[in-house]
């Protein structure tokens, strides 16, 4: 048997749509071994029941398109799966689905396949690196297309004094759905906008400079349209900058919200926990620290 722990990730951190990621220490420990014959998929935890059990599993999916570049084949299969991480939340459940498989499917097949590879393949079955990335290599990732062939990305640290509040609302937003309200095109105003963000956040969280984040996490390319499906969320901005948040962002694609705290803010939880009370919103409020590994075997 084989067993890998799946970090959670949260995309785009604001400006940098598709491209910027971070792993988040929520994880999926997912269980594959060989059995005579057929194929057995059991899921545990948050959210199971909108888990698939059958071959359009999202984990056996990515372990298929290993087995079939490595020319593996596995009399039969069973795989179980520990979740943590919630599912249609914008906190990259797929991606850690789809990091867990490929790295077990490779165990399986005897390690065949290179990093580069399995981010590779990790890119295809997501449609975009900015979640598997940092979902197989840990930390705060830039990722970027080098040819038509290959993902190149930057791992980057995360400041120490800092961690995240994720808020999580009690209701899914799928990325298809969060995608189809984006425009097809945007100003070349706003897109000379969301360079400067991106660039800014890269700047404030490497030079310790917190207190650019606020403008940092600024975006004009998905959160303006976004935000329209998440009741509130304008109003939990301010009241979570009031707070004492350094940055407030949408994470991926939606319902989740994260803020960007200083590591010794303690009021900041129960200003947040009182505002949402009093609007009768049942989110869940959670510190996070970032993973600094990604996908792994365990024993």
């Amino acid at each position: 048997m084989v067993r890998v722990k799946a970090p959670a990730t949260s995309a785009n951190m604001g400006p940098g749509f598709d491209c910027m990621g971070i792993a988040l220490n929520i994880f999926n420990t997912v269980e594959a071994q060989i059995i005579p014959e057929g194929l057995e998929i059991e899921t545990y935890g948050r959210d199971a029941g909108l888990i698939e059990n059958d071959d359009t599993n999202l984990i056996y999916r990515a372990m298929k398109k290993v087995f079939t570049m490595t020319g593996y084949s596995p009399a039969g299969l069973k795989i179980t799966s520990y979740n943590e991480i919630p599912v249609a939340r914008g906190l990259g459940s797929s991606a850690a689905s789809t990091a867990a498989g490929l790295l077990l499917a490779n165990a399986l097949a005897g390690e065949k396949l290179g990093l580069d590879e399995i981010i590779k393949l990790g890119t295809e079955i997501e449609g975009h690196p900015d979640n598997i990335v940092p979902a197989l290599i840990g930390g705060m990732t830039l990722s970027y297309a080098m040819d038509t062939s290959a993902v190149g990305y930057v791992k980057m640290d995360f400041p120490d004094k800092m961690r995240m509040i994720v808020m999580v609302p009690d209701f899914m937003l799928s990325t298809s759905k969060s995608r189809e309200v984006l425009p097809s095109r945007v100003d070349i105003k706003d897109a000379v906008f969301n360079v400067s963000r991106a660039a800014l956040m890269v700047a404030a969280l490497t030079s310790n400079k917190p207190e650019l984040l606020k403008y940092a996490v600024e975006d004009r390319l998905h959160q303006p349209y976004r935000g329209k499906l998440i009741p509130g969320m304008e109003e939990i901005f301010a009241t979570a900058y009031n707070a004492g948040a350094r940055g407030v962002f949408l994470s991926g694609s939606g319902s989740t919200l994260i803020a960007l705290v200083d590591a010794d803010e303690r009021g900041f939880l129960p200003a947040l926990k009182n505002f949402l009370a009093e609007k009768s919103l049942n989110w869940e409020l959670k510190y996070v620290n970032v993973s600094r590994q990604g996908a792994a075997r365990i024993q």
